[in-house]
């Protein structure tokens, strides 16, 4: 959880990452912010995420992302 907090505060220090639960209702993340944010992912956990993986409801929180991350590195 430390290196995906640590990854997303790079993308924006500015967004409450453990207390927002609606990042892609809200508009925290757009397309373009997603797209660094799989490639960091990717990068980091040794993952690939591919583009159906690309959900709101993967992305919309931190729990979720870090559900989808644990996920993909059982497969």
């Amino acid at each position: 959880m430390e290196t995906l907090l640590k990854i997303l505060n790079e993308i924006d220090e500015t967004i409450d990452w453990e207390n927002e639960t609606d990042l892609m209702g809200k508009r925290r993340l757009d397309s373009f912010a997603v797209i660094t944010l799989v490639a960091e992912l990717e990068e980091a956990f040794s993952i690939e995420i591919e583009a159906r993986e690309m959900t709101a409801e993967n992305f919309n929180s931190v729990e979720s992302m870090y559900r989808m991350i644990q996920r993909l590195r059982e497969d």
